[in-house]
C-alpha cells in the first residue's frame, strides 16, 4: 500500500483469552480490536476510525468523521462545496482555491480537496488523521495534517454485506458490498451507497422542506496477484450528491431553521466526482516499490443565497439575492515510492511524485441575470521529492529524518463582465520550498515509548476562486508551518488500558485569510501569521470481554499574531483567536457487546449497545472576534440485536436535540449575524445482513 500506516493494533491477552472460550460459556462476543497510534510510528500522532466505528458510530461522509474527531476543527455550511478544516489550530482561515492543501485528503493515495468533505465513507476499512506537517513518507504534503481514507479491498475471501434503513424526515439508506475471487490470481470488490432524506430546514414559501438531498455511490475494485511479488489494484469510483444546499440563515435562528426561498431554487445544486486509479506494487526481497496512478474529475453546482429574511436584515428593504457558482477540476496524480520492507535493519523509503491540476470556479449568473458572470479558470503543477529514514541508535532509541523538496507552477485567467464589456486577464507564478522533519523516539520499556520532533510543513500560495475583478485575483503567498512536538504512547494491565499523549506548539507565518465584504460581496485573499500550542490524550480501555471505553480530549490555544487591516467587514488584529477552532473538544465512545435471552423470536441474540458523546466548546466565528459559536454537545445511541448473520437495529443521532451550529459570520453595517445549523435529533431503524 503506497501509504505508510502510523498505527498498531493493541489485543489485550484478556481478549486474547477470549478466542479459545466459547461465546455460550462466557456469554459474550468478542470486540474487535481497538486501534490507536503508537509504537509502530510513534512520531505521527494520528486519531484513527476503524471501519466498525465509522458504521456503528454513522460517520456517513467525511465531515461526521471530523467532528468527531478531538483536537479538529470545521467551518462548514452544511452542503457540498464550502469548507475549513484546522487540525490542532492550523488551517486556511475560509476556503481560498481548489486546490488549497493546508489539511489534505487522500482517497486510498489519490489527492482529494478539503471542499470534498462531503463525500460518503463508502466501505471504508479506517480512516486516519495524522496530525502535524506531513510529506517525508508518502505523497500527501501538508500544512496541518493528513486524512488518510483507505477502502476495503478485494480478498480471497467471498464476503459481503447488504443495509437498509429508513427514519425521520423521509431518512432513507441502501447499501452494499460483495467481493471475493474471481480467478486464481483475480479479485474483485464493488460497492454501493444509496441514500437520501428531507432536509431540516423549512421553506416558509410553502412549508416543506428546502430540498430533498440524495446521494449515490458507486466503487468497484480488481485486484490482480501474480508471481513474484507482483500485484494491481484497479478501482473506479462515482459520488454524486444532489440538492443539499450551504445554509445562510439569520441568527438567531428558529428551533430547526427557516429559509424564504423561491421553491425549486437548490434542486439544481449537484456535486459528483469519478476517480480512477491504478496500484501496481513489486516486491524485490528487502524492498516494495508502489506506483500509483490516479485521475480524478469534479463537478459542483452550488447555490449561494441571501433569502428574503436575511436580505432584509442585512439591507433594509424587501428582497433576495444568490448566485450560481459551477466549480469544476480534472486532477491527475502519479507517485512512485521505494521502501524498506517489514522486518529490514532500518526503515526507509524515497519518492517522486506529480500533480496536474486544471480546474474552473465560475459565476455565470445570479439574481439579476448573466450581466455580471465571472469566469475564473485555474491551472498548477506540483513536482516533489520526498524520503525520510529512521535508524537504531541504540538502547531502544530510534532517530527519524525526512526532507520533501517542492515545486509548483500555477496560472490563472479570469474574464469578468460588466455590462457590455469584459475584462480579461492573465497570472502566473511559481514557488518551490523545502520542508522536513526530524525526530527521537525511545522504547522506555516494551509497552511504552517516548518520543520528540520537529517538523516543517507548507502549503503553497496561490489565487482568489471568488475574484470579480482584477484587483481581487492578487495571488496570495505560501504558508510555512513550524511545529514542536512530544508526546507517549503507552499499555497498562496486561495491555487492557492503552493511552496515548502529545504536547506541540505550531507557528504559521502568512497563513492564508480570506476577506469578504457582506455590503459589495466583495472577496480578497490575504495572508496573516498564526500560531496555536496545546495538548491532546486519548486512549482506550478494555474493561471487560464485553465493554471497552475510548476517549478523546484535546485543547488548543490557537491565536492570529500579525494585524491584517482594510478587510471590508473589519479588521483583524493580533491577539484575536483563530476563528472556529474551540479550545476544548472531546470525544467518548462505550461499547457493550452481550449474548442475551432469547425474545421477540430471537434465540439468544447478540446485543450491541454503543453510546458516542462529542464535545466542542464555544469559538469565535470569525477572524475578527465578532462573536462566538456556542459550545454543544453531541449525544448518539444505537441498539442493535443479532440472530446469525442478520443485525436489527434502531438510532438515535443528536439524542438531546441540540442545535449544532455549522459556522457564523457578522455584518457589520448591519449588526446582523448569519450561518447555519445541523440536523436535531432523528431516529432510524435498519437492518445489516453479512454473508
Amino acid at each position: 500500500m503506497i501509504l505508510t500506516i502510523s498505527t498498531v493494533t493493541f489485543l489485550p491477552p484478556m481478549a486474547k483469552a477470549q478466542e479459545q472460550v466459547s461465546s455460550e460459556f462466557l456469554g459474550v462476543v468478542q470486540l474487535d480490536p481497538i486501534t490507536i497510534n503508537g509504537q509502530d510510528d510513534p512520531l505521527n500522532f494520528s486519531s484513527v476510525h476503524e471501519g466498525e466505528d465509522i458504521e456503528k458510530g454513522r460517520l456517513r461522509n467525511f465531515e461526521d468523521v471530523l467532528r468527531a474527531t478531538p483536537g479538529i476543527g470545521v467551518n462548514s455550511s452544511g452542503g457540498t462545496n464550502l469548507s475549513t478544516i484546522y487540525i490542532r489550530g492550523v488551517g486556511s482561515m475560509y476556503p481560498m482555491s481548489l486546490d488549497d492543501s493546508a489539511a489534505t485528503f487522500t482517497l486510498d493515495g489519490s489527492p482529494l480537496s478539503a471542499r470534498h468533505i462531503s463525500l460518503g465513507t463508502l466501505d471504508a476499512e479506517r480512516i486516519e488523521v495524522l496530525k502535524g506537517p506531513q510529506g517525508t513518507k508518502s505523497s500527501a504534503a501538508a500544512l496541518a495534517g493528513t486524512v488518510n481514507v483507505i477502502t476495503v479491498k478485494p480478498s480471497r475471501v467471498q464476503e459481503g454485506y447488504l443495509r437498509s434503513e429508513i427514519g425521520q424526515e423521509g431518512q432513507y439508506l441502501l447499501e452494499g458490498a460483495v467481493g471475493g475471487p474471481l480467478s486464481e490470481t483475480l479479485s474483485g470488490r464493488v460497492a454501493l451507497r444509496y441514500s437520501g432524506s428531507e432536509h431540516w430546514v423549512e421553506n416558509r414559501q410553502t412549508g416543506g422542506p428546502v430540498s430533498d438531498p440524495k446521494e449515490f455511490a458507486f466503487r468497484g475494485s480488481l485486484l490482480w496477484e501474480g508471481q513474484q511479488g507482483t500485484s494491481a489494484l484497479l478501482t473506479y469510483e462515482h459520488q454524486k450528491i444532489e440538492a443539499l444546499p450551504n445554509l445562510i440563515m439569520l441568527k438567531p435562528y428558529d428551533r430547526y431553521g427557516k429559509l424564504d426561498l423561491p421553491p425549486g431554487l437548490y434542486d439544481q445544486v449537484e456535486k459528483s466526482i469519478d476517480r480512477t486509479s491504478l496500484q501496481i506494487t513489486h516486491d524485490l526481497g528487502g524492498s516494495r516499490i508502489t506506483s500509483l496512478t490516479s485521475y480524478l474529475t469534479g463537478d459542483n453546482t452550488e447555490v449561494a443565497a441571501y433569502d428574503r429574511i436575511l436580505y432584509e436584515a442585512l439591507y433594509g428593504t424587501p428582497g433576495e439575492f444568490w448566485n450560481i457558482d459551477e466549480a469544476r477540476e480534472k486532477v491527475f496524480n502519479q507517485d512512485i515510492r521505494w521502501a524498506s520492507s517489514e522486518g529490514a535493519p532500518f526503515d526507509w523509503v524515497i519518492g517522486a511524485s506529480f500533480e496536474h491540476f486544471d480546474g474552473s470556479y465560475d459565476t455565470p449568473r445570479n439574481t439579476y441575470g448573466t450581466s455580471s458572470a465571472t469566469f475564473r479558470d485555474f491551472e498548477s503543477e506540483r513536482y516533489a521529492l520526498y524520503g525520510n529514514v529512521t535508524i537504531p541508535l541504540g538502547g531502544e532509541v530510534d532517530l527519524s529524518a525526512g526532507l520533501r523538496q517542492n515545486w509548483t507552477e500555477s496560472s490563472y485567467d479570469g474574464a469578468y463582465h460588466g455590462g457590455s464589456s469584459i475584462v480579461y486577464e492573465s497570472r502566473s507564478r511559481s514557488e518551490d520550498f523545502l520542508t522536513g522533519q526530524l525526530g527521537l523516539s525511545w522504547d522506555v520499556s516494551p509497552a511504552t515509548t517516548l518520543h520528540a520532533k520537529i517538523a516543517r510543513g507548507h502549503v503553497p500560495g496561490g489565487y482568489n476562486i471568488y475574484a470579480t475583478q482584477p484587483a481581487d485575483s492578487d495571488p496570495y503567498h505560501g504558508a510555512t508551518n513550524d511545529t514542536v512536538e512530544v508526546g507517549f504512547a503507552t499499555a497498562f494491565a496486561d495491555g487492557a488500558l492503552e493511552l496515548n499523549g502529545a504536547l506541540f506548539a505550531s507557528q504559521v507565518d502568512n497563513n492564508h485569510l480570506l476577506s469578504y465584504d457582506s455590503v459589495t460581496y466583495v472577496v480578497s485573499t490575504l495572508n496573516a501569521d498564526t500560531r496555536s500550542r496545546g495538548l491532546e490524550l486519548q486512549g482506550t480501555w478494555h474493561a471487560s470481554p464485553a465493554f471497552s471505553i475510548s476517549a478523546g480530549v484535546s485543547y488548543v490555544d490557537a491565536e492570529i499574531t500579525s494585524n491584517v487591516f482594510g478587510i471590508g467587514d473589519g479588521d483583524v488584529n493580533s491577539g484575536n483567536k483563530v476563528p472556529d477552532v474551540a479550545p476544548w473538544t472531546a470525544h467518548l465512545s462505550t461499547n457493550y457487546r452481550r449474548t442475551v435471552q432469547s425474545f421477540l423470536g430471537l434465540a439468544n441474540p447478540i446485543l450491541d449497545a454503543r453510546l458516542d458523546y462529542s464535545f466542542v466548546g464555544s469559538r469565535p466565528a470569525d477572524p475578527q472576534n465578532h462573536f462566538d459559536l456556542d459550545p454543544y454537545h453531541k449525544l448518539d445511541m444505537r441498539l442493535g440485536l443479532t440472530q446469525g448473520q442478520t443485525e436489527y437495529y434502531v438510532a438515535v443521532e443528536n439524542l438531546l436535540d441540540e442545535q449544532i451550529e455549522l459556522y457564523g459570520y457578522y455584518a457589520p453595517d448591519s449588526g446582523a449575524s448569519y450561518g447555519g445549523i445541523a440536523r436535531g435529533r432523528a431516529v432510524t431503524v435498519g437492518l445489516t445482513h453479512r454473508f
